[in-house]
């Protein structure tokens, strides 16, 4: 049954007879950007590099982000975080929130290790797990990435899980006098938007002005079209006519209801009514939600859509010096700070301006699809490729925090008149609540994922000298893609993509290029360190159940003792005089004593091996030796045959022993003198696992 997606714009290119001009060396790139946590990396993701240092540094950023929101739940697998430390408005215990899920997932569908996306997707969409706690474009955010991996049973089994979720925002969200849905812009993640704060009369903004808003209505509809497509990959022909329709009503409406001629934009029409604000009446100004329906492709390609764009560059209008605001300086509210944090008194979120990475990915990543299925769009004139490079440039420069040492980290929302942070708590920290790799990998490099079999490669990268991207998995193929613009980098001039050891596709201008391609089963992972995520993690405990951490250093704090078996690994560096954010259970001041990290099981459990993550800085050292204990009837005893190799500072230390039954076990150490350890994470496996394989 085909696809239901636009019709891609296919050149036919012949397969060229040539090896490989360049390749990047892995190993040294991943000991650059990650230290001694490089073997995570090494076989995981796919390397690149460009003639934009800030563009590369950030990129390799990105990928230290994704792994620190990787959090392993045991028997529940992976899911990803969008905050680095628990918030109270999260799923527990798991600190799942929906509204990041559509970036984890464009993030992750690049990862070469599939687990993370699979578990996570399962997770979603397990029958007794209700996911609707923001507006959400799940969906249509896995079926995008199978439209990388090409794996049709991962998907498949989803369905079910994915119609049950669709059908109950249209139970509840759904007006069927206007056949569009419906949302309180704070369940659009969005607080204090113009439709919020006009509804309250200017007083507030935080709850209220649920509208007709462009953002849930384009969800719903790339929803709808991957439902369809999956129900079609399934044989249930039924389920895809029904959600097809779905998609094409939503289509007709979104377009001629929600777009209003006079801003040349998508924007919000009002819900509910208050003293303020009328039923089905549009909101006073444009906001960065009106470019979301390009997210799914839902416009139709008309000249008269594509005049939307040129807003988007104005400095007038939603261009900001140092980023993309949220809606324009012309309205009456734009940037007035209402609400802050009461132990801190510091500026809290908002969307009446600010510059949020979350929309400016969304801006790109619907930039990146007009440019790739709306020549119309295109030949109007009103954006380029170069306008794609200057918004994704400003925002890679986000990522460099002057408030926060001048590291690399990217947080909440900005100041777009200053480029500073504007929330600056500790939770806003490498804060995974938008996209980057996909956009260098889809939109820069050009990447374009089709549920056909063809590689797609329509680079927007064109202001670079060069860029370099390898070791992607598509179609369960490795596949490269270089640029090289006077051949001074690589040895060759022009764009090539690669298919394994083969050049197959060639040109001397940076311009499309497609090529047929062979599905093939994704390859497995062959590294003994991808091997050991198969493994199950008998020692995660992010909620008030066993098993449970406890430590031999009266009065440490409860909730840091239990970072320690909360499932993530993170190794940032923090500047300790600006901001306090760490993970793990700190020791006290190393004096020569021995200290203990206990984990009690709650019950007999077979143990064979652990995983050991410490964090080093000038401030904190990692122990010079340790022994693991565990309990018996006789008492505390060293487990036999113990493999404990040195402590491998910001990485990763595999230790293993005779296999034991026991309900409790012990990490003894001493911390170095004159300094403090942090125990970062302990994982413990009921697989024997020989340490000297991952040595």
């Amino acid at each position: 049954m085909a696809v239901l997606r636009p019709t891609a714009l296919l050149a036919s290119v012949l397969s060229l007879s040539l090896s490989v001009a360049a390749g990047l060396d892995r190993s040294a790139l991943a000991k650059q950007h990650f230290g001694n946590d490089a073997p995570w990396y090494q076989d995981r993701i796919p390397f690149f590099e460009a003639s934009d240092a800030n563009l590369t540094e950030v990129y390799y950023y990105r990928w230290n982000i994704f792994r620190a929101h990787q959090r392993d739940l045991g028997a529940q697998g992976y899911i990803t975080t969008e905050f680095i430390d628990d918030v109270s408005w999260q799923f527990f215990p798991s600190a799942f929130l929906d509204d990041a899920t559509q970036f984890h997932f464009n993030e992750a569908r690049w990862c070469r290790d599939r687990r993370f996306r699979v578990d996570h997707a399962n997770f979603i969409y397990s029958a007794t797990f209700d996911v609707r706690h923001f507006s959400e474009n799940m969906a249509a955010s896995v079926w995008n990435a199978y439209l990388v991996d090409g794996v049709q049973s991962d998907i498949i089994a989803l369905l079910g899980g994915m119609t049950k979720v669709y059908n109950a925002w249209q139970s509840d969200h759904f007006d069927t006098s206007k056949q569009l849905y419906f949302i309180e812009p704070l369940l659009d993640a969005t607080e204090y938007t113009i439709g919020s704060i006009d509804a309250s009369c200017g007083k507030d903004g935080f709850t209220g002005g649920t509208g007709f808003r462009p953002s849930i209505n384009a969800y719903q509809y790339g929803n709808a079209i991957a439902i369809a497509n999956i129900a079609g990959l399934a044989g249930q022909l039924d389920v895809q006519r029904d959600y097809a329709a779905r998609a094409e009503s939503l289509k007709t409406e979104v377009q001629n209801s929600l777009w209003n001629s006079t801003f040349e934009h998508f924007i919000d029409r009002y819900y509910a009514s208050t003293s303020c604000s009328s039923y089905w009446d549009f909101i006073r100004g444009r906001e960065l939600v009106g470019y979301v329906p390009w997210l799914h492709n839902l416009p139709d390609d008309s000249a008269e859509f594509a005049q939307a764009w040129k807003h988007l560059i104005d400095p007038n209008e939603l261009a900001g010096e140092f980023g993309l605001r949220t809606n324009e300086p012309s309205y009456e509210y734009y940037m007035v700070q209402y609400r802050y944090d009461a132990p801190t008194g510091l500026r809290e979120c908002q969307w009446n301006g600010p510059t949020w990475p979350y929309q400016t990915s969304q801006v790109l990543a619907a930039l990146a699809n007009v440019f790739d299925q709306y020549p119309t769009a295109v030949a109007a004139g009103v954006i380029t490729p170069k306008d794609y490079m200057s918004i994704l440039s400003q925002y890679a420069n986000s990522h460099y925090n002057k408030n926060r040492g001048g590291g690399l980290n990217i947080e909440e929302d900005y100041d777009g008149r200053i480029g500073a942070p504007i929330v600056g708590l500790d939770r806003s920290s490498h804060y995974f609540h938008s996209s980057f790799i996909d956009l260098v990998i889809s939109g820069l490099v050009g990447i374009r994922p089709s549920a056909d079999d063809v590689l797609d490669v329509n680079p927007l990268g064109v202001n670079l000298d060069y860029f370099r991207l390898e070791g992607v998995i598509y179609h369960g193929n490795e596949i490269a893609v270089q640029w090289d613009a006077d051949g001074s980098r690589y040895g060759r001039q022009g764009l090539i993509i690669e298919i394994g050891d083969a050049v197959v596709a060639s040109s001397t201008s940076l311009k499309r290029l497609s090529v047929p391609i062979t599905r093939r089963a994704p390859p497995q992972p062959l590294t003994p360190i991808a091997k050991s995520i198969q493994l199950q993690n008998l020692a995660v405990n992010p909620g008030p159940a066993y098993p449970v951490g406890s430590v031999s250093v009266a009065g440490a704090d409860s909730n840091k003792v239990q970072d320690a078996i909360d499932g993530r690994i993170w190794f940032f560096q923090q500047p300790t005089d600006t901001y306090t954010i760490s993970h793990g259970w700190q020791t006290p001041t190393g004096d020569g004593s021995e200290v203990w990290y206990m984990i009690d099981f709650g019950a007999s459990t077979t143990v064979s091996s652990g995983l050991l993550a410490f964090f080093a800085s000038d401030t904190v050292g990692v122990p010079k030796s340790y022994r693991i204990e565990v309990n018996s009837t006789s008492g505390w005893q060293a487990v036999a045959n113990p493999h404990t190799p040195a402590i491998v500072e910001n990485g990763i230390t595999w230790t293993s022993w005779n296999t034991v039954n026991t309900n409790k076990i012990r990490l003894v150490f001493t911390p170095p003198s004159g300094l403090p350890s942090r125990l970062v994470e302990w994982r413990v496996y009921s697989e024997l696992v020989n340490g000297t394989v991952f040595a």
